[in-house]
């Protein structure tokens, strides 16, 4: 995930929560972002909880896989239930962080780009935290996926720098780096472009502040 692990390289460690907590932490100092302890801590679950492959991928006997947002989205739509919906909406969330946060280079070439994870996942929590406000759950939960719905592309950039490698210098990484911010407005892409000189323009289209 950073220096250490680069160039198939394993790293090994006693506790990887600790381990994700701590580099979470180091980068939430680093970049100078305000996230919320329980939010935080929502996010080391969540991504440890996701390094397990059968946590992460979806096996219903017939397919294994990731199953695309906008059908989660239909289920949240067409659920029997507010739990399950909730559940679905969740799910949209976790799975949309995870991906923008550790595989943001292999989305270029998709269909849908990191904009449209970072909308999915912030709306899909966002819609949670209203849907369980109100409820004995959401006394605990809500601000929590609030602020997750809020801080989405905060912790997209904290997630990336925790999985290091990507900013090398190069043509096309610069390239790269000017299509997620004018994207997503990601401040960690801002940084990296006046690092090599490009000073991106705020007032570009579809650019967004964080």
């Amino acid at each position: 995930m950073d220096d250490r692990m680069r160039h198939d390289r394993v790293l090994a460690v006693h506790n990887l929560r600790d381990y994700f907590r701590t580099s979470i932490d180091d980068v939430i100092e680093k970049q100078g972002v305000e996230l919320d302890p329980q939010a935080t801590c929502y996010v080391v679950n969540l991504i440890t909880l996701f390094s397990r492959s059968e946590d992460f991928y979806e096996d219903d006997g017939e397919t294994y896989g990731v199953r695309p947002l906008a059908l989660m989205l239909a289920d949240a739509a067409d659920a029997a239930s507010p739990e399950a919906r909730n559940q679905s909406l969740q799910r949209i969330g976790d799975v949309a962080l995870f991906i923008a946060g550790f595989f943001i280079e292999g989305l270029a070439k998709k269909a849908v780009d990191v904009d449209y994870y970072v909308h999915m996942g912030g709306s899909a929590y966002g819609s949670l935290s209203d849907e369980i406000r109100g409820s004995l759950r959401g006394e605990a939960f809500a601000p929590v996926y609030r602020e997750l719905a809020l801080k989405f592309q905060v912790l997209v950039d904290v997630l990336n720098e925790v999985k290091g490698g990507g900013h090398n210098g190069s043509n096309a990484d610069i390239v790269r780096s000017y299509e997620i911010w004018r994207k997503t407005g990601s401040r960690r892409a801002e940084r990296f472009l006046r690092e090599q000189g490009v000073i991106p323009i705020t007032e570009a289209k579809g650019a967004r502040s964080h």
